[in-house]
């Protein structure tokens, strides 16, 4: 147990000593106001306020974990132990900067809650983030600064925190799980009128009436190669009514109805909201309805179609749903950590200072982001995978991976990339 002291106990810095010591570090902390208390024992123990005290490790105190509201923040980024850092303190603290409110600001996503740029499906771009703009966005920066301040409380004799394991997390998107079939008689038309002088018209012609698989059907494939890994991957299945950018089979169609029976029989089932869900609850409410009627569970999970994220009411409608972990927290366009961090963490909603139940689960890498935006081959993107992934091994991180089923089939675009997702998963074992 460590003990912490602070002058104000606050629910920012109450929030972030948990997240740090409880959630990553796996060790029990406890709280004091009273300088006499925090005096007298003999424990491991932390100093956070603005002056030192006569014993236990100095942690020099900023503003940002005393104040309430949003406000602009005065961040100027320097280096600490060959990596990024801001929020410098006095001489006397163990760091040169404060890593606790650093910490904070990253993973509360202080900024997103700042005027911003966004894009045309009103998302944060990577662009206007602080990592992007300093090129920290593929560091896990506050893995490093927890690392670090684990390290120097380690120097106190006979205490060790409990060891700590890279952990790989598949998670599937199923946006259409066919791509001809079980689309709806007009739907299917149309598709084939829109094929008609194309060389897919053969080929939906022959899928329809069964003469070929599905190319989007590649789920005995999924299931064969999870189990040879020994992966247990986490499904996100799109329930949402036909939308311009909600496409999925229909709800009511038995095929896809036993698709989702079948896999939640071996593998986590959950809610992926549509584009239309995120900003009316009652769409959102209806959907996960539907996958706990086909399922006969209740539904905990959750990741946004589109990854669209709008802080805090995204996650206010999640939680106002009993969805207890959400997978959205990630870009579309650029791979790496959105919220600096690769160990999951509790939302804390700033605009009403309180630390929710809902955990977040940050991903590192998607493949549509390779492909629609880097314009990458399979050969850069597993090269950029790989590298990415050792960084998470390197802070004994958890590494979760965004992929879709169309992406392992193996035709058009898609050629060469079921190696990509293969690779991906041994090196995750080694």
């Amino acid at each position: 147990m460590i003990l912490i002291y602070s002058h104000k106990l606050t629910p920012r810095l109450r929030y972030i000593f948990k997240t740090i010591f409880k959630n990553v570090l796996k060790t029990e902390i406890h709280f004091t106001d009273n300088i006499e208390e925090f005096e007298k024992s003999d424990t491991i123990k932390i100093n956070y306020s603005p002056s030192k005290l006569n014993s236990g490790l100095f942690f020099q105190s900023s503003t940002i974990l005393f104040e309430t509201g949003i406000k602009e923040q005065e961040i100027s980024l320097f280096e600490f132990e060959g990596n990024k850092c801001f929020f410098s303190v006095g001489k006397d603290s163990e760091f040169p900067f404060d890593p606790f409110a650093a910490s904070f600001y990253l993973i509360s996503r202080y900024e997103e809650y700042l005027p911003h740029i966004k894009d045309n499906h009103e998302r944060f771009l990577a662009s206007e983030s602080l990592a992007f703009q300093n090129s920290f966005l593929e560091i896990p920066l506050v893995n490093i600064w927890i690392n670090q301040i684990a390290k120097k409380i380690e120097s106190v004799p006979n205490f060790n925190f409990p060891q700590r394991n890279f952990e790989l997390i598949s998670t599937i998107d199923i946006d259409n799980a066919y791509a001809y079939k079980h689309k709806g008689f007009i739907r299917i038309l149309g598709g084939l009128v829109k094929s008609l002088k194309t060389r897919s018209f053969s080929k939906r012609l022959k899928v329809i009436f069964g003469k070929e698989q599905d190319p989007y059907d590649t789920f005995e494939y999924q299931h064969k190669i999870h189990k040879q890994y020994q992966i247990s991957p986490i499904y996100f299945f799109l329930l949402g009514d036909y939308g311009v950018n909600d496409k999925n089979t229909p709800v009511k169609n038995k095929t896809f109805q036993s698709l989702i029976k079948s896999i939640a029989d071996y593998s986590e089932v959950g809610i992926h909201p549509s584009y239309a869900s995120n900003s009316n609850i009652e769409t959102l409410t209806k959907e996960i309805k539907r996958l706990q009627e086909i399922t006969h569970r209740n539904t905990s999970k959750s990741r946004q179609h589109f990854l669209k994220l709008n802080l805090p009411n995204t996650y206010r409608n999640l939680i106002d749903n009993d969805i207890k972990a959400d997978y959205t927290m990630g870009y579309a366009e650029q791979a790496g950590f959105r919220a600096s961090i690769c160990s999951p963490f509790y939302f804390y909603d700033l605009d009403v200072e309180t630390e929710t139940k809902l955990l977040i689960l940050p991903f590192t890498t998607m493949e549509a982001t390779y492909q629609y935006y880097k314009k990458s081959t399979p050969e850069e993107a597993s090269a950029h995978i790989s590298k990415l992934m050792d960084i998470v091994k390197s802070v004994n991180g958890t590494f979760i991976s965004v992929w879709h089923n169309e992406s392992l089939c193996e035709e058009g675009i898609w050629k060469g990339w079921k190696i990509v997702y293969e690779k991906m998963l041994k090196e995750s074992l080694n």
